[in-house]
């Protein structure tokens, strides 16, 4: 059964231009090192042969996982600031410590959690989504169960 894939515009335009990327210069690359490994001559004792066969399979793969995620996606509009939504960033408050934090809500191809972008699937991302102003969410963590208060939406 196919998902639907839940995209920012951006997100979707960022997945759209990895898959040409990959198509057009992966390829060209992965066939070079080929056409290079071939030349060295029996293909039954060449590393740099079975090497480049195996870049192939990972670049072919990852090109139908992109196939897939296109075929699949959902652009999300974004810009509703009453409800937490794709796209949004959300300032939160942890109720337990007081700390303040400041997440981008993105679709699981675009999450970076480094550069506070979380997924709508994640455990956080995934409660939040709905949520307004001043209601408090709890999620399970690792190291128990945290509450939050959302305390601003953009």
């Amino acid at each position: 059964m196919n998902e639907e894939i839940l995209l920012t515009k951006e997100g979707y335009d960022n997945l759209v231009k990895e898959y040409e990327y990959q198509i057009t210069e992966r390829r060209k690359e992965v066939a070079e090192k080929l056409k290079e490994a071939r030349s060295f001559g029996d293909l039954s004792e060449n590393a740099e042969y079975d090497a480049a066969k195996d870049l192939q399979v990972e670049v072919e793969e990852y090109i139908t996982k992109l196939e897939y995620q296109i075929r699949n996606a959902k652009v999300v509009e974004t810009g509703d600031t009453e409800n937490i939504n794709l796209g949004n960033t959300v300032t939160i408050e942890d109720l337990a410590t007081k700390d303040i934090f400041t997440y981008t809500i993105v679709g699981i191809t675009d999450a970076d959690p480094l550069n506070d972008k979380i997924s709508n699937a994640s455990p956080l991302g995934s409660v939040l989504i709905g949520k307004k102003i001043g209601d408090t969410v709890e999620v399970e963590l690792p190291m128990g169960i945290a509450s939050y208060k959302v305390l601003k939406i953009q």
